[in-house]
């Protein structure tokens, strides 16, 4: 909108037109504000590679913004990202302090960031950089560790090499579904760690990787781990005693 402004006015200023946008932000500014507060753009740089030659917002502030596009938006599709990107250019860019182009939000480049949070090397870096900050800065009791396996079923399309695939199912056994095993800080439930497995395989074993990067990312011995039945196969168990841990768990 182009306002023409009064004759005081234009000498303060020194121009005649006065350009206001208005641009609709609901909760974004909270939630990037939010994100900025817990670290997520440095989090999220460190680890994820750049080349050389990379221009535009960085891979960190990419995820900042798309993260608030998915949780304002409910919308997890790349190809509306751009467009709500774009409708709130100057905000961001305010909020930011970042140069933000169109460019920096195309399904490419958002792919590329996918491909890159897909590789356990980068994911478990940046899950223990989160714990590391979260839990020195709010002094979290690091007592008890709680393990959990759950799946996520749909109608997707079922490859060799996919994540979706048919297996032992408590919602629906003739849908494809992914396997996701979390640990996470009894009694607050902030997640330590997070695996995506596919859906063919049983719990059994599957506690024993994030028990290991949740000891490295808290540094201490003697947790209470706490878990259901395929928590108690033992080679588990074994794991457990062998690091100075205690566990609870329901025998089979």
């Amino acid at each position: 909108m182009r306002v023409h402004l009064a004759q005081q006015a234009r000498e303060v200023l020194g121009q005649r037109d006065l350009v206001i946008s208005t641009e609709r932000v609901d909760d974004v500014a909270l939630l990037i504000g939010q994100m900025i507060t817990m670290g997520v753009p440095e989090v999220l740089d460190r680890p994820l590679p750049r080349h050389g030659k990379q221009r535009g917002l960085s891979w960190g502030w990419t995820a900042v913004m798309w993260l608030a596009h998915i949780l304002t938006e409910g919308d997890h599709r790349k190809v509306s990202v751009a467009a709500s990107i774009k409708g709130m250019h100057h905000t961001l860019s305010h909020l930011t302090t970042q140069v933000i182009t169109p460019l920096d939000f195309r399904d490419d480049r958002l792919g590329h960031l996918l491909t890159h949070w897909s590789k356990p090397t980068y994911w478990h870096q940046i899950a223990h950089d989160f714990n590391a900050r979260s839990l020195e800065g709010y002094a979290l009791p690091q007592d008890m560790s709680r393990g959990e396996a759950t799946t996520v079923s749909g109608a997707h399309e079922v490859t060799a090499e996919g994540l979706l695939q048919f297996g032992q199912s408590k919602d629906d056994p003739t849908r494809p579904q992914i396997k996701v095993m979390m640990g996470s800080l009894d009694p607050l439930g902030m997640p330590l760690s997070t695996d995506g497995l596919s859906g063919e395989r049983a719990d059994d074993g599957l506690d024993l990787p994030g028990i290991a990067r949740i000891r490295k990312g808290l540094n201490k011995s003697g947790l209470l781990c706490v878990g259901d039945g395929q928590r108690s196969a033992l080679d588990t168990r074994a794991h457990m005693v062998g690091h100075q841990h205690v566990y609870v768990s329901p025998f089979p």
